[in-house]
């Protein structure tokens, strides 16, 4: 198990001082969102057991579910074998993650047509 201070100090932040993380439930393992953090909402989440996110469109920290109710609780925390991504293992408070009211942002399916052999 790793401490929470050793993980910060070997992630990977891009050049904006960001990184990715994907919230994920806990119960089915349904991807609901990607969101971007950085050490100070990673910080604030450690510390609360809710999700913060940095809002690039906003320049600020978001606590997800703040406004709408629909917060995430933290059940595990990951991060990938390159420490360039996060996972976020949450329940998901009123089941909805995405701004559009949706369940998971990951909705917009594409019709794979792979070519014969």
């Amino acid at each position: 198990m790793i401490l929470p201070s050793e993980m910060i100090r070997n992630l990977k932040f891009n050049s904006q001082g960001l990184i990715p993380a994907i919230a994920q439930d806990y119960r089915d393992g349904t991807i609901l969102m990607m969101a971007w953090m950085n050490a100070e909402s990673i910080q604030k989440t450690l510390a609360t057991g809710e999700t913060h996110y940095w809002s690039r469109s906003r320049s600020e920290l978001w606590h997800k579910g703040a406004t709408s109710g629909h917060i995430q609780k933290v059940k595990e925390l990951f991060y990938d074998c390159d420490g360039d991504t996060i996972l976020i293992k949450i329940e998901q408070i009123g089941d909805i993650a995405c701004h559009t009211g949706a369940r998971s942002c990951f909705f917009n399916a594409v019709e794979i047509l792979f070519p014969q052999s």
